[in-house]
């Protein structure tokens, strides 16, 4: 495994993350409107921005743990199982703590 191509692909993600956090910080920031109807607009744009900011907070402590765990040499362990992840699910989700086999085994076995 290419540790170093996945370490470098997820500093690049969070710098691009952290772009669009500060972006919607400032947006968060901006001072209310004087119209009523525009701050209404307003409150409802800054929920969805605030949406926004928890989904990318969210994401950035998944990237921040997965570069914790290449440090560690556990980058690419199925947390679950043991076994390695593959490459092609590291690169479309590269914080992926679980196998394919594993993520997919969840609470919808029949009862």
């Amino acid at each position: 495994m290419d540790y170093e191509k996945h370490k470098k692909k997820i500093q690049a993600q969070l710098a691009e993350l952290e772009g669009r956090l500060e972006k919607v910080e400032a947006a968060l920031d901006e001072p209310a409107d004087q119209d009523l109807e525009d701050q209404a607009i307003e409150l409802e744009d800054d929920e969805v921005l605030e949406n926004i900011g928890r989904a990318g907070v969210k994401e950035r402590n998944l990237l921040n743990a997965a570069l914790a765990r290449i440090e560690k040499g556990t980058y690419g362990i199925c947390k679950k199982c043991g076994e390695k992840i593959s490459e092609a699910r590291l690169d479309a989700v590269p914080y992926a703590l679980l196998c394919r086999s594993c993520a997919g085994a969840g609470p919808h076995e029949p009862t």
